[in-house]
């Protein structure tokens, strides 16, 4: 008598931003178990991708008595808003449960660890996806569909989980380069896009390439300090990846000023400038976007 096939991986997905939602509908798609936990009620999730346009029918949730432990559960709020994710985290988290952190910045683990239970594995993942929501559930995909994570068991569990479709889960054995080196795709896109309330377009022009290009030499003399691998090399892939995304692309800091939201500025230009500090090294340029970036965040927060 032939087993019966086992049953699909569970996973919540905390936040149905454009990376969150844009996770839940592949995990639907590729046939899991999936509910997307958020604060206001979705009528659908809609995805454009690829020039086709795809609903997935998951399952919503709006309050953490609602859900139950699942085995997979891939917090995608933005780093500012971890702490509001505590009520989700305890309820969703039991015997077996791994919380994936797709968030941008470093320090995943240290973030995420006083908000879940005890001896819950954290599994930090960086997200090469450039994703734009562009209303409640409804999601627009421009380019890109990767996750690096830590190389190790846990990593290896959540690939076979996701196995077969997108995103590619990609185990990385420095962690600490991969998540410095993702952090360098934020620091000249987000700040310069959000402050100039312009589109990806705007690097190709040469001195605003070189202006990035500056932004980036800083944070990488402190991400050497902090134990990760980077150098002009990286600099250059990061300049390169800017030009390749479409001109009407934007960052998630554009997308949040646009509607009015808090921005994340702390845990990436603020995270340079921090460590910076910490190994005395000077961050002119970084402190100086820091600086305005607090004045938006205060007045976007009324």
């Amino acid at each position: 008598m032939q087993d019966p096939p086992p049953e699909p991986a569970r996973i919540a997905v905390i936040g149905a931003g454009a990376i969150g939602g844009y996770l839940a509908a592949l995990a639907h798609w590729a046939g899991l178990d999936v509910t997307v936990c958020v604060r206001s009620p979705l009528d659908t999730l809609t995805v454009e991708t690829g020039g086709e346009e795809r609903t997935a029918a998951v399952r919503i949730a709006t309050a953490p008595a609602e859900v139950a432990p699942v085995d997979w559960v891939l917090l995608t709020t933005k780093a500012q808003d971890t702490a509001s994710a505590e009520g989700w985290l305890r309820r969703l988290c039991g015997p077996g449960s791994a919380v994936v952190v797709v968030q941008n910045g470093v320090g995943h683990r240290e973030r995420v660890a006083p908000y879940v239970p005890e001896g819950t594995e954290i599994l930090p993942a960086v997200a090469y996806i450039a994703a734009e929501r562009l209303a409640p559930g409804r999601i627009r995909h421009h380019i890109a569909s990767e996750l690096q994570v830590p190389a190790g068991p846990l990593a290896d569990r959540f690939a076979d989980a996701l196995a077969g479709g997108e995103p590619t889960v990609r185990p990385v054995a420095d962690f600490t380069t991969a998540a410095w080196r993702k952090l360098l795709t934020n620091l000249g896109a987000n700040p310069l896009t959000a402050l100039l309330q312009q589109r990806m377009g705007i690097f190709t022009d040469p001195g605003m390439a070189a202006l990035a290009g500056d932004l980036l030499r800083e944070a990488a003399a402190v991400a050497r300090a902090e134990g990760a691998d980077l150098g002009e090399r990286d600099i250059a892939d990061t300049l390169e990846i800017y030009r390749a995304v479409p001109p009407d692309g934007g960052s998630s800091m554009l997308y949040d000023r646009l509607a009015g939201r808090p921005l994340e500025h702390e845990y990436l230009t603020g995270a340079v400038v921090r460590a910076g500090e910490r190994h005395g090294i000077a961050t002119p340029l970084n402190g100086m976007l820091l600086t305005l970036l607090r004045a938006l965040d205060r007045e976007l927060r009324g």
